[in-house]
């Protein structure tokens, strides 16, 4: 999808040598924007740390300590090294996705590559933790509970990890780019106040979909870091 008011539309010609389609253009323009707001967000709340915290670093550790209790409550306390994973994945899908209501940005979770990109980070962390934690016996979670089943249950297991990413994948670009095309229609029909309820809608739409991203990928570092039946 290629959004009709690209703020940052001269990145379109910065990346043209590459060969990139404008919506890929787009999606990669945006994605360092979010990059840098978040680098330059958390330098400024950290910069200058006092012992009792006000504005942006009374805002930052409500933000962090939230997402934290969020991993403590979902994975336990052994959950906690996960934190910078969960916390990072979780923030940048969820600035994505609340960009896109700013007219004339758009948010680079509509475009499917990025999407893809943030599933298989999960996909690839989730399997290291488990060789990590299990070794060479990481093997047990695709065989299944009884022996003689191991060989149809490795393969069942393999498709079920490798629809994964792909959920992921899709469940992300599928609601964010729904929610884009339903608002450009909107602007295009009638651009003051009808798509004000669709915006109000897409913030509900972009915190429940960034806690779906952060839930699952807690889940699936969960599952790899148990013991297998």
């Amino acid at each position: 999808m290629v959004h009709p008011l690209l703020f940052l539309e001269f990145f379109r010609k910065l990346l043209e040598p590459l060969h990139m389609s404008e919506a890929g253009a787009d999606a990669v323009a945006y994605t360092w924007l979010i990059m840098l707001l978040l680098l330059l967000f958390s330098f400024l709340a950290t910069r200058a740390l006092k012992m009792i915290p006000c504005g942006l670093q009374n805002f930052m550790e409500v933000v962090v300590g939230g997402v934290e209790n969020m991993i403590v409550e979902t994975m336990g306390e052994h959950g906690r090294p996960y934190f910078p994973l969960v916390a990072t994945v979780g923030l940048f899908v969820l600035v994505s996705n609340l960009i896109g209501l700013i007219p004339g940005f758009f948010p680079p979770t509509a475009n499917i590559n990025t999407t893809a990109a943030c599933a298989i980070v999960v996909f690839i962390a989730t399997h290291v933790v488990g060789i990590k934690r299990h070794g060479i016996g990481y093997i047990k979670h695709f065989c299944g509970p009884i022996l003689w089943l191991a060989p149809v249950m490795f393969f069942i297991e393999v498709i079920g990890h490798l629809s994964r990413p792909l959920s992921l994948t899709l469940r992300l670009f599928g609601n964010m780019n729904g929610h884009e095309l339903v608002l450009i229609i909107f602007f295009g029909l009638a651009p003051f106040l009808v798509p004000l309820p669709m915006m109000l809608m897409g913030v509900l739409v972009s915190f429940i979909q960034a806690f779906v991203f952060m839930l699952l990928t807690m889940i699936y570092i969960q599952g790899s870091l148990e013991e297998a039946h």
